[in-house]
């Protein structure tokens, strides 16, 4: 089709991902200010020219990154489903953001930085994908509660509190680990932290009387 941009190869599509796995690890490291299209060359394997064959601008680069995580980081609550049993689709949804937390580590780093510096580069998407999707999600918990299956609360901050209680675990990895030390700090505490996040949410989640 006329105007449509061109297949790359599998070359070109191996040294993007080269260059986003490096930006990946600069970025969540220094923060975009921080870090230079040099840093992520060197980190890359590449001459910086090379580099910028395939990204013309760190803002690139950082943008393609931004959107791969919100998608990735929105997976989880798009799959909240509403004719599913609240206490199992939420359970679930808590699980899901600890196995980010877990496997995820750089990725939300970088997310904390840019939401920290004020969500210069991605506040579009903020504004856009991700408050129509909360807003959604918030409406298929209001019908839980309006059904008695759930007790009534704030859907928004319920949402809220479950990514800063699971995310905590990616952001604060190295405190979590110092405090609870080598005879907790193990994987395990990933599933320790499951089981309490479970009781704290879904106990006070029960419907009264």
């Amino acid at each position: 089709m006329e105007g449509s941009a061109p297949r790359r190869t599998r070359i070109q599509q191996e040294k993007r991902e080269l260059i986003l796995e490096a930006a990946l690890e600069v970025f969540s490291a220094n923060g975009f200010r921080g870090s230079t299209i040099d840093q992520i060359a060197e980190a890359a394997g590449m001459s910086k020219p090379n580099l910028l064959y395939y990204f013309r601008r760190k803002e690139d680069i950082h943008e393609t990154l931004m959107q791969r995580l919100l998608d990735t980081w929105l997976a989880p609550l798009r799959e909240l489903d509403d004719i599913g049993d609240p206490m199992t689709e939420l359970r679930s949804y808590i699980r899901r953001k600890l196995e980010m937390a877990r496997d995820f580590p750089r990725e939300s780093r970088l997310f904390a930085n840019e939401i920290l510096q004020g969500a210069p580069r991605i506040m579009p998407m903020l504004e856009g994908e991700l408050k129509t999707l909360v807003d959604e999600k918030a409406a298929v918990i209001k019908g839980w509660m309006r059904a008695g299956k759930i007790a009534r609360t704030d859907p928004w901050h319920l949402i809220f509190s479950i990514w800063a209680t699971t995310q905590h675990y990616a952001d604060f990895d190295v405190q979590v680990r110092a405090v609870l030390g080598p005879d907790r700090g193990g994987d395990g505490r990933f599933e320790d932290a499951a089981r309490f996040l479970e009781q704290l949410f879904l106990d006070g989640l029960k419907p009264k009387g």
